[in-house]
This record gives C-alpha cells, structure tokens and sequence, in this order.
C-alpha cells in the first residue's frame, strides 16, 4: 500500500514540510511493510488550473495534468498537511485537488493542520471538496497544537499525543483502502 503525503504548502519557510517529513519516518516507523512518500506540492509548481474540460471528465488538457494524475494514481491514501491561511486552506492546495478528478476518488484521506486554531478550519473546508472529489474521510485529523512554539527547530518531532493520533490514521487509512 502506498501513503502519499501532500504537502499543501508552497510559502518560504514553510512548516509543513517538516510536518511532513516527521510523519514519514513515523508512520515508516509504525508500520514499515507500508510505501510513504512525500509529494511536495512546491516541486510540482503546478499553474493556476485553466483548462478548457472540468478535470471531472478525466480529460486532461493542461500540460502538467497528465504528469499530476500519474504520479496522484500511484497513491492509495493520502495524508494531506494543510496549514490555516485566513480560516482556509492554502490556494496551492486548492489547485492540486481541483487539477484532476478520478485519481481521488475511492481513496481514504488523513489530514495534519496546524495554525491560530490548529488548522480545524482548514480541514472542514478540505473536507467539502474532498468529499465531491470522491475522497473517503477517514475521519482522521492530526491537529498540531502549539505550532508556532513547535516549528522553531529544523526538525519537527511529533509528541506522544501527535504520534497517537498519527497512529490512528493510518489505521483508518490502511482499513479503508482495503
């Protein structure tokens, strides 16, 4: 089975892929028989989505859409990070779910936020369009409280709470993509 973790941030400086990098050593650490890989949405650069066809139709006519549904296809859950920007989730974000649209569908979803209200806002409004997508919730939040406290350091280390609640994810995770 393989977990891919969305990095749902693009900003300098970002937390979430410290975030992201701590839960892919733990989930590893968790359950090692499990593929976990991070898919950075800042590498990807996607543009702003313009296509002529809804992502929808599973037509693809933007130059990098095919490249993102092969590489989101390989996926068989996700663990999407979403920092809280305004009481939403990030555009870039925004954008690389609304890219395509039958790679999502049937596929359980986690979510890490963080943020002034550790991200819960975020994560509701994640929840909406995942859900249209076709994404299952898993019902699994990670909410990193404390963050601004937290991130100061290179590396993010989860506590006993984080990796708990990390751990019950990916239970949900691994139950729902059977």
């Amino acid at each position: 089975m393989n977990i891919q973790i969305i990095v749902g941030s693009i900003r300098e400086g970002r937390t979430a892929i410290k975030l992201a990098k701590w839960a892919k050593q733990a989930v590893a650490a968790y359950q090692p028989e499990l593929t976990v890989e991070i898919v950075d949405l800042k590498t990807w650069d996607l543009p702003i989505f313009a296509g002529a066809t809804p992502p929808m139709m599973g037509i693809y006519d933007q130059p990098k859409q095919q490249e993102w549904a092969d590489k989101i296809a390989q996926g068989d859950a996700f663990i999407i990070i979403s920092p809280e920007y305004n009481h939403g989730y990030s555009p870039a974000l925004k954008n690389a779910l609304d890219y395509l649209g039958k790679e999502w569908q049937g596929k359980p979803a986690a979510y890490i936020s963080y943020g002034a209200t550790n991200g819960s806002r975020s994560v509701d409004q994640i929840r909406q369009v995942a859900t249209y997508l076709g994404l299952i919730d898993s019902n699994a939040t990670i909410e990193i409280r404390d963050i601004f406290a937290r991130s100061k350091a290179e590396v993010f280390e989860g506590n006993e709470f984080d990796q708990k609640a990390l751990h019950a994810a990916v239970d949900k995770l691994v139950k729902y993509a059977k």
